[in-house]
This record gives structure tokens, sequence and C-alpha cells, in this order.
């Protein structure tokens, strides 16, 4: 498992100096904020634990502030990766939020996996101080953010993308503008669709084999050069076939990021019977004990 307390060393894009503040430093954010750090920009953090905090301006220099609204006083820039809806606004608003320190002109960018609401939500709110707000979730998971390799989706406005794009390519591979407000969230909802049908698809395919009996590491090598090829069969199908799960994207936050798509598709009409019935599938999971474990433990289901 990788190491949440490091990086992967990489080139960065020569950029002027920033001063930029990460707010929240899970297993996503303290490498992002890392690799902020390593590209030059002079970074404060904040975190709702103060250890980690600590932790990290240990390991990269900067400084970490007690709450959202003093590490946000001097940014440039602000960058936010927390857990859900709950959590975004609990650092963003109120008194010691994230905006009530920030100054006319500045930019929150919401890493954050949450819902295309809030973001128009906070979007209007932060408008009103003259404080731009992009939406912008990633993919790729712990290995991505360590190896400065994510998949980011952004909505917002074009002019305030384009200017905060070069600093996100310090931990990313690619930075897209999807469209308006919101648009970044519900590309990460398809992303997760189509995550669940191919891991759900990949547990299927794996157990049949392992019930008919053939070399299933043999198999999924052959067809890993054709038209079955993913990343989840890339990487996961090894630590499937030895079962092996104690690490990468859990299934509780899976479970919280189908819920946003199921709670969209009520909204906007979409029929996604396959999506609900996975969903379902990772509750199972969860009642198996398998909360922690990576997304695809779904063939534990079937064994």
């Amino acid at each position: 498992m990788t190491n949440q307390h490091s990086i992967q060393p990489r080139q960065y894009a020569p950029i002027a100096p920033l001063k930029v503040t990460f707010l929240g430093l899970g297993v996503m954010g303290f490498p992002m904020a890392g690799h902020l750090a390593r590209a030059g920009h002079a970074v404060t953090v904040f975190n709702r634990s103060a250890s980690k905090a600590q932790a990290w301006t240990k390991e990269f220099g900067g400084q970490h502030a007690a709450t959202p609204k003093e590490a946000c006083q001097h940014a440039e820039i602000v960058f936010c990766c927390v857990g859900n809806d709950d959590d975004l606004r609990s650092v963003v608003l109120g008194d010691q939020g994230a905006l009530a320190g920030m100054k006319s002109g500045t930019v929150f960018v919401d890493h954050t996996t949450a819902s295309a609401q809030v973001a128009r939500e906070l979007h209007a709110i932060a408008a009103q101080q003259q404080v731009a707000f992009v939406d912008a979730p990633v993919s790729g998971g712990q290995a991505g953010a360590v190896n400065g390799a994510l998949t980011i989706m952004c909505g917002g406005d074009a002019a305030i993308f384009n200017n905060i794009q070069p600093i996100a390519m310090s931990y990313a591979r690619a930075v897209t503008l999807i469209g308006e407000i919101g648009s970044g969230q519900l590309a990460k909802m398809v992303n997760q669709i189509c995550v669940a049908g191919l891991v759900q698809g990949l547990s299927e395919g794996i157990a049949f084999g392992q019930a008919a009996k053939i070399d299933m590491s043999v198999v999924l090598d052959v067809i890993s050069k054709g038209a079955a090829q993913s990343w989840q069969m890339e990487n996961r199908g090894a630590t499937m076939l030895e079962g092996k799960f104690d690490f990468g994207f859990a299934v509780d936050w899976m479970r919280k990021d189908l819920n946003l798509v199921l709670d969209e598709s009520r909204r906007n009409g979409a029929r996604v019977p396959v999506t609900a019935l996975i969903d379902q599938f990772y509750a199972d999971v969860q009642k198996m004990g398998g909360a922690r474990w990576d997304t695809s433990s779904l063939i534990k289901r079937l064994s």
C-alpha cells in the first residue's frame, strides 16, 4: 500500500510561485498539497486533525493554520479536498470558514467528490463576495495523487479555469473544463457509473473462469490485449485473483459516490438500473466487513 506521507518525484512545469491554500489532508489531499509545495508554491494547509497538518509541514515545509479562515487569508488560490457535501460546507461557510478569510478576486477550487447541487450553491455564495468557484473532482485514486497523475473534471468559468489549470497540473495528467458550474461533478458521476459496471463485469468474468477451472492469470493476460481491456483489468485483475483488497478506493467511498449518482438521476430522470443494483452489491460487501476494502472486492460476493 502506498504511504500517504510521501509523493513520487516528477517534473513540474515552470510557473511563477503563488500563495496557495489546501484544505483537507486525507489520502488524496496530503500528496496533492505536497506536489504544490514541490512545484514551488507557498502552501498553507488546514486539516480538522491538526496532527496531520503538522506532519505535512514537517515533510513539505509551508505553514499550517488552525481554521480555514486563517489558512485562506493570504491565498491567491484555495484548493479543497474533503469527504462530502456537509464536510465541504463546514470548511467553506461560517465565521471560521474559508470564505470568511478569502479576498475578492481569489479562486476556490473544490476537488471533493460532491453533488452538483452543492457546487452551484457555493458558487452563488462565493460570487456575492467576488470569489470565483470551480468544481473539480478528481479520478485516479490515491496512487494517482501520490504520482501526480490525476484526471480532473472541472465546471466553471472558462477564464477562471484557464488561470487555475496550470497550477492544478502540479498533481494531474489532465485538467479539463467540462462546462458550467456543476459539470465537473456530473462528469465524475459518469465516471463512477462506468467504473462500477466495469468492476462488476470483471468480477463476474473472473468468478466464471475460476468455476470453469481455467487459468485466469493467463486468460486476463490474453483478453487485456483485446476489446475487454480496461484500467480495472490492468490494475486490479491480479489482486482480485489473489484476494487482496486492503488498498485503493474504499467501498464506503464508492457507495457515497453512487448515492450521489442515484440522487442526481432522480432529479434528471436518467435510468441507471445497473448502477442501482451494483450499489446494493457494495452494501453486501459492507455487511461482509469490507467497508474499507478496495472496490474490486465486489468479487467476494461471488466466491
